[in-house]
């Protein structure tokens, strides 16, 4: 039977692509008492869960908090970073003053700390950019959202670990749209103090995904293992303490910048590691069709036999390729109770599903497949369409 449509689309408002400069609120630095290179790593403390709240700037009056990590001074010796104090810290609300945006280069948020992979996959989208390290995913979201930083890079899967489901969680919280993706090789290093032999560590700290993909030379080394928030901390705090015993698995550029031996390279389990990145922005880009694109959407199902069978066959009809395909339980609505003569009533899951599939919405493929998707969809909203990286 032949499909009847015509061309749409989906979830591009038109005030998603009109900015009105007159009500543009933007923020900067206070650079007074903070070196150029310092970051706005936010501390907000804005309730993510609560979708419908507006959003509201910082509490310029507010006291900020302490610091997670203490500041340390370190004596100065080969191979050390001079004055860990020199390296980005975050800031809080106080140090935030509104003022007009003066054209600056590209300002890219990331979480972790410098020297995380993170900060090189926003560093290999946009090589001239200034990195702005954040505590929290949150953060990252939060920093574009207030016009602190222009564009975010966000991780969210990994080819040996898997998706990362809190990042998808935020995308459907947020307003952000995805304006590009980055796909950066994980080579994950050994670090330690300077003059220490692999063999004198007994522990080692990393994030614990990282402390998993290295599994198989940790082992030989008979190492006690170590969570830590992120990499890049991890290489920070052996930096910090100095301790010949301790050892951390980072990236050799968090050799660099904390002054760190690199005792062994490439100690992962598979030495085909990628992660791949979204780039973030606040408004969306015109889709083209000059290179190849990527679509990611979300939408929800109606319950019954077949339903996502047929979702997913919009695609296949019109020969569009799904490139991945993510469920996840609704969490303001995780259960619906279905009537069932036999026991009175049945509990089942609500999903969401996220999808990335290879087309443009210039293409009218895309457009026709979409408006096809919606006679099942309940909910639908198209993330973003992005050139696709292809290098590595």
């Amino acid at each position: 039977m032949a499909l009847k449509a015509a061309p749409i689309w989906v979830c591009f408002n038109q005030s998603d692509f009109v900015q009105n400069k007159n009500k543009v609120p933007s923020f900067r630095v206070n650079l007074a008492k903070q070196r150029k290179w310092e970051c706005l790593a936010l501390k907000l403390g804005i309730d993510v869960e609560d979708d419908e709240k507006p959003l509201t700037p910082p509490d310029l009056g507010s006291t900020s908090t302490d610091a997670k990590i203490q500041d340390t001074q370190i004596t100065e010796s080969k191979g050390f970073h001079k004055d860990l104090n020199n390296l980005p810290k975050p800031l809080t609300a106080t140090d935030l003053v509104p003022s007009a945006n003066d054209g600056s280069k590209v300002r890219v948020a990331y979480q972790g700390l410098p020297g995380a992979y993170s900060e090189a996959a926003a560093l290999k989208a946009y090589p001239k950019c200034e990195t702005v390290p954040c505590e929290q995913f949150e953060s990252v979201f939060k920093a574009v959202e207030l016009w602190l930083v222009d564009k975010a890079v966000l991780p969210i899967e990994n080819s040996v670990g898997g998706s990362i489901h809190r990042n998808y969680d935020l995308l459907l919280r947020h307003r952000l749209h995805i304006v590009g993706e980055v796909q950066l090789i994980v080579n994950h290093c050994l670090l330690g103090v300077p003059g220490v032999r692999k063999e004198e560590l007994k522990r080692v700290l990393s994030h614990p995904q990282a402390l998993d993909q290295c599994e198989i030379a940790l082992n030989k080394l008979g190492v006690v293992r170590v969570s830590a928030e992120d990499t890049a901390l991890a290489a920070q705090i052996v930096a910090s303490e100095g301790i010949r015993e301790t050892g951390a698995v980072a990236s050799s550029r968090a050799a660099e910048i904390y002054g760190l031996d690199i005792l062994a390279q490439t100690i992962q389990n598979d030495l085909d590691n990628v992660t791949r990145f979204l780039i973030l922005a606040r408004e969306p880009i015109i889709p083209g069709t000059d290179k190849p694109h990527k679509t990611s959407i979300v939408f929800t199902l109606e319950e019954g036999p077949g339903v996502l069978f047929k979702a997913l066959a919009v695609f296949a009809l019109r020969e569009i390729n799904l490139s991945k395909i993510e469920s996840r339980p609704q969490r303001k609505r995780p259960l619906r109770i279905v009537d069932d003569s036999n026991k009175g009533s049945a509990k089942y899951f609500d999903y969401l599903f996220y999808i990335d599939f290879e087309a443009s919405m210039a293409e009218p493929r895309a457009q026709y497949a979409l408006g096809h998707l919606q006679e099942f969809a309940k909910f639908l909203r198209v993330l973003g369409c992005y050139p696709m990286d292809t290098t590595l």
